[in-house]
């Protein structure tokens, strides 16, 4: 690719150091541990809850959320605490199917309402198991045009009714590109040494997607929401 298309198109073909399951586990385990650091401040992670999860709690009976892909389980670890804070209910499951991230999503000291498991998501279809809300972070990027539509379907499956998916995931761009670049790399030689976040993050933005990209990939019954900074929510909610 020229210097001149570098982000126009997506590279399917980059991949994330993390990926490999030969990578090195100690700078694997340092990546995982930098995730909530991390999402802090490119996830959205606090604007997920406020406009997707906290709706649909009650302070009388809990509410399932389900997050897919889930790594260190910052995530729902994040929502949990904050539905506790506000007295309302709410009940996670964490699934991976790369057993390196349960390992050390357990590793970390248990929190009530937490679940994690060693699982993809057809396996919890085929349990036939529902959730109020089903939510994903950086996944999408990871998916082939197959691999995407699987996820949106078994996400489909498994929403209870009136209940919501998110998928949240970077949007490709060369402003997002080079913030990214900028802002990690006064941090590549203390915070983050020894991890895979600087090198996978940008790796990550040019496997991501655009929101015209996305929307073209999306079946029936799902949207495409642009959120701050530089991300993209695929939407469905269930009637």
């Amino acid at each position: 690719m020229t210097v001149g298309r570098f982000l126009a198109e997506r590279d399917e073909t980059a991949r994330e150091l993390m990926d490999d399951p030969g990578c090195d586990p100690e700078a694997l385990a340092r990546t995982y541990a930098r995730f909530g650091m991390i999402n802090a401040l490119v996830s959205g992670r606090r604007a997920v809850y406020r406009r997707w999860i906290r709706p649909r709690l009650r302070a009388d009976r809990p509410a399932r959320m389900l997050d897919i892909g889930t790594g260190g389980a910052d995530l729902p670890r994040r929502a949990l605490t904050w539905a506790r804070r506000e007295g309302l209910r709410l009940e996670a499951v964490a699934i991976d199917p790369d057993p390196r991230a349960i390992a050390y999503a357990r590793s970390r000291p248990p929190l009530p309402g937490l679940e994690l498991r060693p699982a993809a998501s057809g396996e919890l279809v085929e349990a036939g198991e529902r959730f109020d809300v089903v939510v994903s972070n950086h996944v999408l990027h990871h998916l082939d045009a197959a691999g995407l539509a699987a996820l949106l379907s078994d996400s489909a499956r498994l929403l209870a009714p009136g209940g919501v998916a998110v998928h949240g995931d970077i949007e490709r761009s060369r402003l997002g590109y080079a913030a990214f670049a900028a802002a990690t790399w006064p941090f590549e030689r203390n915070l983050l040494r020894g991890s895979f976040i600087r090198a996978d993050g940008l790796t990550s933005i040019r496997r991501s997607r655009t929101a015209r990209e996305l929307a073209a990939e999306l079946p029936e019954g799902w949207r495409v929401r642009r959120a701050v900074p530089s991300r993209l929510e695929a939407v469905r909610e269930a009637p």
